[in-house]
């Protein structure tokens, strides 16, 4: 199995250089937060990753998590790996200085979180899912609840979940069962059966924070009568102690097709002690907070995948040799030349290389609009920030998964047979994959919301929002002829994706049912043009930086030169899914459900 080593130049050149992450901090008034501190953090949860997490990656995969009547637990060495990650102090990173936090912004371990999911996505969902926790009763929590969670959960000797998904309902929550029933000492007694639920159960955390949705007595039928609840595996004092288990148990763990090592659990609530979170009947407006964070983790997850089929595939195809380059020997002393040479695989390998490092860039500029959203004191900003952010966050988790998905299969395929068969690594990374398209929201529902809810339901505001900004950087960089080839194509399909849009709604205006037809193609459109914008905003710094003589030649060559690939090989897909919108809804509509046939 390939070793993982983390892409600091890239993330750094991402951070620094591309968003600027120094100017950024000090706009927000962030002033002790800098690209120095960041180095640091970086090159410390690189050794973290690469030393203690990318080892279990493949035992823990084989090994998988333990169930005995509701005990979960965990794979060798993930509990070990946890308290190190604490004792680090990692969990604590972007947590308020007041609960115990280091007040780090988001955007400032993203890369962290990239890291440590690339070397074991299954281990980092643990600690991972706890962010949602914590942001969502800092925002939504009382000062008691604050107070009684969050140090422990900041702290990550506590991990948090999302309850949600129960069986009768997956993305459709305004059918769920569970029930909140309330108690004379103001607490509710939750009941009811969740499913799919990651981390639910481990022996990792001396306490597990669940947030669940259920209904109280007499509340409104569907999405509006629905409430938050934390319910805790054990009760606590409220000063950060546990005291007896709560009526919550994992009835459960599934035996899934990757990410073995996570315990995904079905969760049983039969009369759990719950404290209401926020508004009654407003849960689903407070559990956004969690899905968001969830979302833009979902996306790193494609990010992360994308990044181990490019680095295990490059590895393989500079060693493997087989066959010899049509033009001529390459490796004239040996019996044959290194895959590498061949066009094939160099196709396969730029898609891998193009998607992990425009994914980056895409994540992180997600993160970046977060830290304007929490911490920008200029409303309009602000609002100009999260209306941003609200269009991008399905771009990035359906888009940068899907692409995570394809360059993780391009690692087996570079394999070939040996792509097939576990030793190697590659198909555990396909295996892990696959669950980034479906969890947070499948590639569809991430769709219907681009599509439905950010921009039909905007008259096609927030889109303008971004073509406007896509348009200001092709005319700022109009007369550089060293970006011409990036900027007018990245033009004209900018130009493409409001007139497309517009066309969308004209035929939805007709039958709503256009919009589902049309949605997944367009978030793919989307997301393509959205990568294309960002690969010339890349190629343009690092045409800057060659001229400038700063040295590191061979690093902004190959930006540029990968650049140049998305843009002949990868972005002409978009005239593929604008044909497929503009092939109609009446296609897939005609034949009576009734009339497929096995």
């Amino acid at each position: 199995m390939p070793d993982y080593k983390a892409p600091l130049r890239d993330m750094r050149f991402v951070l620094n250089e591309v968003l600027d992450l120094d100017g950024h901090y000090a706009s927000l008034g962030l002033e002790d937060i800098n690209s120095e501190l960041l180095n640091a953090f970086l090159e410390e949860g690189a050794k973290f990753s690469e030393n203690e997490l990318a080892p279990l990656n493949r035992s823990g995969d084989e090994e998988g998590c333990g169930f005995d009547n509701g005990v979960v637990t965990t794979p060798k060495g993930f509990k070990e790996a946890y308290s190190k990650y604490v004792e680090g102090g990692w969990p604590a990173m972007g947590g308020d200085p007041e609960f115990g936090g280091q007040g780090l912004p988001g955007s400032a371990g993203i890369a962290i979180s990239e890291m440590t999911g690339s070397a074991n996505w299954s281990w980092s969902m643990y600690p991972g899912l706890s962010h949602g926790a914590v942001a969502t009763i800092e925002e939504h929590g009382t000062d008691e609840q604050k107070n009684g969670y969050l140090p422990k959960l900041t702290s990550g000797e506590w991990t948090g979940t999302m309850c949600l998904t129960e069986p009768s309902c997956g993305s459709d929550l305004g059918i769920l069962k569970s029930k909140a029933e309330p108690n004379a000492d103001g607490s509710y007694s939750i009941t009811g059966t969740k499913i799919f639920i990651s981390a639910g159960e481990h022996d990792m955390a001396e306490n597990i924070i669940h947030i669940v949705l259920a209904r109280l007595p007499g509340a409104p039928k569907g999405t509006k009568g629905i409430s938050l609840f934390i319910v805790p595996k054990f009760l606590t004092d409220g000063n950060g102690s546990v005291g007896e288990r709560n009526a919550v148990t994992c009835g459960s763990i599934e035996h899934k097709m990757g990410i073995k090592a996570s315990a995904t659990c079905v969760m049983n609530f039969d009369g759990a002690t719950g404290y209401l979170i926020g508004p009654e009947n407003k849960g689903l407006n407070c559990m956004f907070t969690f899905m968001n964070f969830a979302r833009l983790g979902t996306a790193i997850q494609g990010v992360a995948h994308a990044e181990i089929g490019f680095q295990g595939g490059l590895t393989y195809a500079k060693d493997r040799l087989a066959m010899r380059s049509l033009s001529g020997p390459k490796n004239p002393e040996g019996p044959a030349d290194p895959i590498i040479v061949h066009p094939d695989v160099r196709r396969m390998l730029l898609t891998s290389k193009s998607f992990a490092e425009g994914g980056r860039a895409l994540v992180y500029l997600c993160a970046q609009l977060g830290d304007k959203v929490k911490l920008e004191k200029d409303e309009a900003a602000r609002k100009e920030a999260d209306d941003l952010m609200a269009l991008l966050t399905p771009i990035a988790k359906a888009f940068v998964t899907e692409a995570g998905l394809e360059a993780a299969n391009h690692g087996v395929q570079i394999y070939g047979g040996h792509g097939f068969i576990r030793e190697w690594g590659m198909e555990q990374n396909v295996r892990d994959a696959r669950i980034s398209t479906l969890y947070e929201g499948t590639t569809g529902i991430q769709a219907l919301d681009l599509l439905g809810r950010k921009v039909m339901m905007t008259q096609g505001q927030a889109l303008r929002n971004f073509t406007k900004i896509v348009h200001q950087f092709c005319e700022a960089n109009g007369d550089n002829a060293d970006l011409k080839e990036f900027l007018e194509p990245l033009a004209g399909y900018n130009k493409e994706w409001g007139e497309l849009t517009q066309a969308i709604g004209m035929q939805a205006m007709q039958n709503p049912e256009y919009v589902g037809a049309a949605s997944v193609d367009y978030l793919m459109y989307s997301g393509y043009v959205t990568l294309a914008y960002l690969w010339a905003r890349m190629a343009s710094v690092a045409h800057a930086a060659l001229e400038s003589g700063a040295g590191d030649e061979d690093f902004y060559k190959a930006k540029i030169s990968t650049a140049r690939f998305y843009f002949k090989r990868i972005l002409p897909r978009v005239a593929g899914h604008k044909g497929a919108i503009e092939g109609g809804l009446d296609c897939m509509m005609d034949l009576d459900a009734e009339h497929f046939a096995f």
